[in-house]
């Protein structure tokens, strides 16, 4: 059995926490998170904390009360702190800008990159940086993924996304004789 989930889960004050049915529902100053819950893991949810426990003693259930605790966890602390990341955009001619649920994007390609911003996450681009944030972890890690995902830095100039804290390998260039 995992390690996050032998100690219960402390449920701040702020944020209301309900479990029915295998939804199980985060409510806090930020806004509100669902997941649904498979019946594998029983989750006991009392005023001041929350407890996860294998329903049956098989190894898929012994995984899943772990990942489970770790869903708990980054979806109290979302709806109290959005999560935030930001990508660096390094190219001349690349350009961002958001044009209201849609983030356009000029990338060297013949044509405009226009991605559609998902409900529940915002989106700024401000000269070349662009920075996604949101209650929900997963879906912001997707989506920052997905847009590097267009144009991946590339190793001899640096030209595409790269996150804030990434660092970018360069391979020299061809030398001269």
């Amino acid at each position: 059995m995992s390690r996050l989930s032998k100690k219960p889960i402390e449920i701040p004050k702020n944020v209301e926490v309900t479990f029915v049915d295998g939804i199980f529902k985060v409510k806090g100053p930020l806004g509100e998170i669902s997941k649904t819950f498979k019946k594998d893991v029983s989750v006991e949810v009392t005023a001041e904390d929350i407890t996860l426990v294998p329903a049956e003693k098989t190894l898929f259930a012994k995984a899943l009360v772990g990942t489970y605790a770790s869903h708990v966890k980054n979806m109290i602390q979302g709806v109290q702190t959005a999560y935030e990341k930001k990508l660096i955009l390094e190219g001349v001619g690349f350009k961002s800008e958001v044009k209201g649920k849609v983030l356009a994007l000029a990338l060297g390609f013949s044509h405009p990159v226009e991605i559609a911003i998902p409900e529940g996450l915002t989106v700024t681009a401000e000269k070349n940086e662009i920075t996604v944030s949101g209650v929900d972890k997963e879906m912001v890690g997707e989506f920052t993924a997905s847009l590097r995902s267009k144009k991946k830095p590339e190793p001899y100039k640096g030209k595409g996304f790269r996150y804030h804290d990434e660092v970018i390998r360069r391979k020299q260039g061809k030398k001269a004789v």
